[in-house]
């Protein structure tokens, strides 16, 4: 589905289903220097099961047009924009790494706009190294290959590769490199530098009104499962009802345990109120 948001064009994958009037709605946001194919299964399950599914692509990734935003509030109020184009009035918002922090600044500043929150590989504050930081702006394809190994657990989803010739590190590292080419220049470092300067995680956090559901991998090493400990805290405080799993995959939890992720999520999505 290609929209006109903010006067620029941008694309949702609908998981291969029209929208249906009624449905309820799943919003999928992807994290740095990715697109809405890292959804690929958990997006079509949910489509062809009941629910309405926009999968975006962010400005400036995949088939979304630029400018990239620069900041995680401005992600935010493109998000809500996007939803405002589509006609969709609320939504369950589903983000994963940098789309988590985007997922949760958009739930606590518009509460009325989304129903559930579902954060994987989360993490506040989002810190990202000076070492990475310098490859994104000077070797770029040397920071692809840093998170490309630090992403992954294992060579090959568990308990066997989905069908032959499946590489989760090769086809992550690919998708990386085919967003750098298609996006503006140092879209890798305006990604991180996003993550790195977002400081009102907590503050969100305790204002948010909705369930949330939070997916850590067991063996993440860029957002390990204790990273998201003091969200959860300010969550609780707030008393706002959270539940968490942990599964046994690294920070690509969508590729690494595809069936136990989607199981989690829909089920999450599906539950009564």
């Amino acid at each position: 589905m290609m929209l006109d948001v903010d006067g620029a064009s941008a694309y949702a994958y609908t998981g291969g289903h029209a929208f249906e009037p009624g449905r309820p709605v799943a919003v999928f946001v992807h994290g740095a220097q990715h697109d809405h194919s890292v959804w690929a299964l958990q997006t079509r399950y949910f489509a062809h099961h009941g629910l309405n599914v926009l999968a975006v692509d962010l400005p400036g990734h995949g088939r979304s047009a630029g400018p990239a935003r620069r900041s995680i509030a401005a992600l935010a109020d493109w998000l809500i924009a996007l939803l405002d184009a589509a006609k969709v009035s609320e939504a369950m918002l589903i983000g994963h790494s940098m789309g988590s922090l985007i997922a949760l600044d958009t739930a606590a500043r518009y509460p009325s706009r989304v129903t559930r929150l579902a954060l994987l590989a989360t993490a506040f504050p989002m810190t990202v190294s000076d070492t990475l930081l310098d490859a994104a702006r000077d070797r770029e394809p040397e920071a692809i290959e840093m998170v490309n190994q630090w992403s992954h657990s294992s060579i090959a989803a568990k308990p066997s590769s989905p069908a032959p010739g499946f590489w989760l590190h090769g086809a992550n590292q690919r998708l990386m490199e085919r967003v750098a080419v298609r996006g503006e220049a140092h879209l890798f470092l305006t990604d991180f530098n996003a993550c790195n300067a977002y400081a009102a995680g907590l503050e969100r956090a305790a204002a948010l009104r909705c369930p949330v559901q939070i997916i850590a991998g067991r063996h993440d090493a860029m957002t390990p499962p204790r990273a998201s400990r003091a969200l959860i805290d300010a969550m609780k405080r707030a008393d706002v009802a959270v539940e968490t799993v942990t599964l046994n995959a690294g920070h690509a939890l969508m590729s690494e345990q595809p069936d136990a992720t989607l199981c989690a999520l829909f089920s999450f999505a599906t539950r009564s109120a």
